[in-house]
């Protein structure tokens, strides 16, 4: 237990709360006898509801002042509300998602200076980001807009921000609370999802299978950006369900093992492996829980690029943690297909005819040049405005093949390529790829490509070193960036904070690595 005197804790708060500047001693006093007074001021003059937040927001700011990390377990569930939560503030939406990484970020800055040290970790992936954001800025030269230049650029300074703060603050022994605390976060939002598909609550455009059930959407106001978040957590959940119950039977065999041999009652550890057991059935439990509501939320979204984009994640995920597990997962995938193809068939199941029209609707005119010439209707309509965005992000790369129009400034300059009736720049190209290439051009594309090929590199690195849970973390996390690569493909899920999620993603799997490297035998999550 750690006991502190009055002289002792005072010093420490006046550290936590006032600037990290030699001051006289009695100075100090002063400025904590006027905090003391404001705060008596307000306690005496405020109304009830303005003490109440104003102590819980003391307390709140005090954890974080103390224990930085802190914010990333509030962060991890705001992030799906950010969109909610947030007001236009010149030009880019700022809301609570902002304020708790700005508060982090601040008490993780202040504790370095109050310990006079502000020191840079050893992130592995600190200057891919670097030379991903010299190369977008490059295409400020060409820009329209350097406000939507500089909007876009923020999400990935946010991005490096909030990973170097994972690395330096969150210790190994944490990776499996912030993977639950992920996973909670994505099972709320696969309920609500539900309740959107199976109760029919949102806008009648959302409505499908002849009305009987509804797209759904979560708090991301479409189905599309929904999905895209259900899509970078069901790996992480897929590899830890698999790590759980390969774990659960493995301790089921020794525990058979042990209690159909004769050695005596009083050496066995029976006590031991039932507690072990319990535990890893909870474990079962949960991540099983997590993956199934999770896919069935990701069905409800009818999302035909997530459908694609979890389908190479799964076997991706599976297919880096054995080779055995490879080939059976190849297998389940041929039958799928299979079965998808038998469901072009009307059996009269409800659905089953629909979704694969959806992904044959899209295959129909993926050969398309030009799109203006196509007749438009509401089979083809959402296909269609798709594939007009990419035409016209192909032009924009066309006319600005080196540095594109400018980063961010898809939208801004999207008037004047327009095609045909699809006036709407919608903020990006549906395919994140085309995007790059339209804003930042080759350089862009170029850059953009080096960063995510050496993450691939780290995590695979990373997987070789880690131990059984950390592995399956790491499986989970490249199955994730295999899921945003192919997603992207169709849409741009650098949107409504699921950048930040990619954020921690990276962090966690850096951490692993790192871990390992500076010590080889260095701490193991379970037994």
């Amino acid at each position: 237990m750690i006991s502190l005197s009055y002289t002792q804790a005072r010093d420490k708060l006046l550290s936590l709360t006032l600037p990290p500047l030699p001051l006289n001693p009695r100075v100090q006093q002063a400025l904590l006898a006027a905090l003391v007074i404001a705060v008596g001021l307000a306690v005496a003059w405020l109304p009830l509801e303005w003490i109440v937040l104003g102590l819980g927001g003391a307390i709140v700011l005090t954890a974080l002042l103390l224990r930085p990390i802190l914010s990333l377990y509030v962060l991890i569930p705001v992030i799906p509300f950010s969109s909610l939560l947030a007001v236009p503030l010149g030009g880019f939406n700022a809301g609570l998602m902002e304020i708790i990484l700005a508060l982090g970020l601040a008490a993780w800055l202040l504790q370095m200076l109050v310990r006079g040290q502000v020191i840079i970790p050893q992130a592995l992936l600190l200057w891919p980001f670097v030379l991903f954001l010299a190369g977008v800025s490059l295409s400020w030269l060409d820009a329209l807009s350097i406000g939507a230049s500089l909007v876009e650029t923020a999400k990935w300074i946010e991005m490096l921000a909030l990973y170097l703060f994972v690395v330096a603050r969150l210790p190994a022994r944490h990776i499996p609370w912030v993977a639950a605390a992920l996973l909670l976060t994505g099972m709320a939002q696969a309920t609500l999802g539900l309740y959107q598909f199976i109760f029919k609550v949102g806008p009648p455009g959302f409505l499908l299978f002849d009305g009987r059930f509804l797209r759904a959407y979560g708090t991301f106001a479409q189905p599309n950006p929904y999905a895209g978040y259900l899509g970078l957590l069901l790996p992480l959940a897929l590899s830890l369900a698999i790590w759980s119950f390969r774990d659960l039977r493995r301790l089921w065999r020794i525990y058979d093992l042990r209690f159909t041999t004769t050695v005596p009652a009083a050496k066995r550890s029976g006590i031991y492996d039932l507690l072990s057991t319990i535990y890893y059935l909870r474990s079962t439990i949960f991540f099983g829980l997590s993956l199934v509501l999770l896919l069935a939320a990701l069905f409800a979204t009818q999302s035909r690029g997530a459908w694609v984009g979890f389908a190479a994640a799964a076997v991706m995920t599976v297919a880096v943690r054995s080779k055995q597990a490879a080939l059976v997962v190849s297998a389940a995938a041929i039958v799928a297909a299979l079965a998808g193809l038998a469901g072009s068939f009307d059996w009269g199941v409800a659905g089953t005819s629909a979704v694969t029209q959806r992904l044959v609707d899209a295959a129909a005119v993926a050969t398309i040049s030009d799109i203006s010439t196509i007749e438009v209707n509401d089979a083809n309509f959402a296909t269609l405005e798709r594939l007009a965005h990419w035409q016209a992000a192909r032009e924009m790369w066309r006319d600005h093949p080196w540095l594109g129009v400018g980063f961010g400034n898809y939208a801004v300059v999207y008037p004047a390529y327009a095609v045909g009736r699809w006036l709407d720049p919608l903020g990006h190209a549906h395919n994140y790829w085309l995007n790059i290439g339209a804003e930042a051009g080759l350089v862009g594309i170029i850059v953009y490509a080096i960063f995510w090929i050496l993450t691939f590199r780290v995590s695979l690195l990373a997987l070789r070193v880690a131990d059984p849970f950390q592995r399956a973390v790491v499986a989970g996390g490249i199955g994730i960036l295999v899921h945003l690569q192919i997603h992207s493909l169709f849409d741009n899920l650098y949107v409504q904070g699921m950048y930040l999620h990619l954020a921690i993603i990276l962090g966690l799997i850096s951490i692993i690595y790192l871990c390992h490297r500076t010590n080889p035998s260095s701490e193991r999550m379970y037994p």
